[in-house]
């Protein structure tokens, strides 16, 4: 799919409203990037990648969490920093990448995004609590690439 029709079909005020309600129980951060042009390879591998080039790996706490959407390879990809995949392993990234998928499929863009977004912030506030002196450490709005 052309990058700028998908862009054009999300609800960009309901993701960034979903990011803001998600950080606001956790002292996790997410962000999401949309990448403009076509990704060759894993799209995890790129994903992991953009991780860093974004900072990500900075928080403090090491638990930002990365979805990436190639929407022009119709690829996709979820990253957790360290502090992350050692509380929720394998099963748990699998579970959101399906329902994404199953979203994805049916063209419920912004959909597959905000419940991924619901069920990681779930995570976080689970796993990293919103502290008395938290930061929102990244920006909330969607980045493009």
């Amino acid at each position: 799919m052309d990058t700028k029709q998908f862009l054009s079909r999300l609800d960009d005020q309901r993701i960034v409203a979903a990011i803001a309600a998600a950080e606001a129980n956790t002292s996790g951060e997410i962000r999401l990037f949309i990448q403009r042009g076509n990704i060759a390879g894993e799209p995890l591998a790129y994903a992991q990648k953009k991780f860093i080039e974004l900072g990500m790996q900075k928080t403090a706490e090491r638990n930002a969490i990365l979805i990436l959407v190639a929407p022009r390879s119709q690829k996709f990809a979820v990253v957790g920093d360290e502090g992350v995949h050692q509380k929720c392993g394998v099963e748990f990234w699998q579970q959101m990448v399906d329902k994404m998928r199953d979203h994805f499929r049916r063209e419920e863009f912004t959909d597959a995004l905000v419940e991924a977004i619901e069920t990681a912030g779930e995570l976080l506030a689970r796993c990293f609590p919103r502290k008395h002196d938290d930061q929102n450490e990244l920006p909330d709005t969607p980045v493009e690439g």
